[in-house]
């Protein structure tokens, strides 16, 4: 079965220290390694405000790690963090799909705006300089000048 890309999301209690979350990445680590996984990126999020209390903490220490690897890795660790103590909360969730989505768009608009300029008699990508510069308003969503019917 193919690789497929998730991200692991995992909340521990405020008071945890580095030492242990660097014992609970390498635990990750080794349930990912040996089920022939790789974890493409860890971002440690630090310490945030929880949206509603969980287990008497209003705070929690928040990881995302973004693993690549198959299902059954995903049920393994998911099963593993269930059961750990120092674990709060853990989601996992399928991104590869979503990616697929969004370059599939960006490449059909880029098409689509390529076959438009060449209709008009313009290369194909825009030339610097050419157009609006990026982040400038629209004109014509300014509506300071419009004359209301009275």
């Amino acid at each position: 079965m193919a690789d497929r890309q998730y991200e692991l999301v995992y909340i521990l209690p405020p008071d945890t220290t580095e030492p242990q979350v660097a014992e609970l990445h390498a635990q990750v680590q080794e349930v990912v390694s040996r089920m022939h996984g790789q974890i493409a990126t860890t971002e440690n999020w630090g310490r945030k405000r929880l949206a509603y209390e969980i287990a008497r903490h209003k705070e929690g220490y928040y990881v995302l790690q973004v693993i690549n690897g198959s299902g059954e890795l995903m049920k393994e660790l998911d099963r593993r963090l269930k059961v750990m103590d120092i674990v709060i909360r853990q989601m996992i969730v399928r991104v590869d799909e979503e990616k697929k989505v969004v370059d599939r768009t960006q490449t059909r608009r880029r098409t689509n705006s390529e076959r438009r300029r060449v209709k008009r008699g313009l290369p194909p990508q825009r030339q610097p300089g050419e157009g609006r510069p990026p982040g400038a308003p629209d004109e014509s969503d300014d509506d300071r000048f419009e004359v209301g019917e009275a």
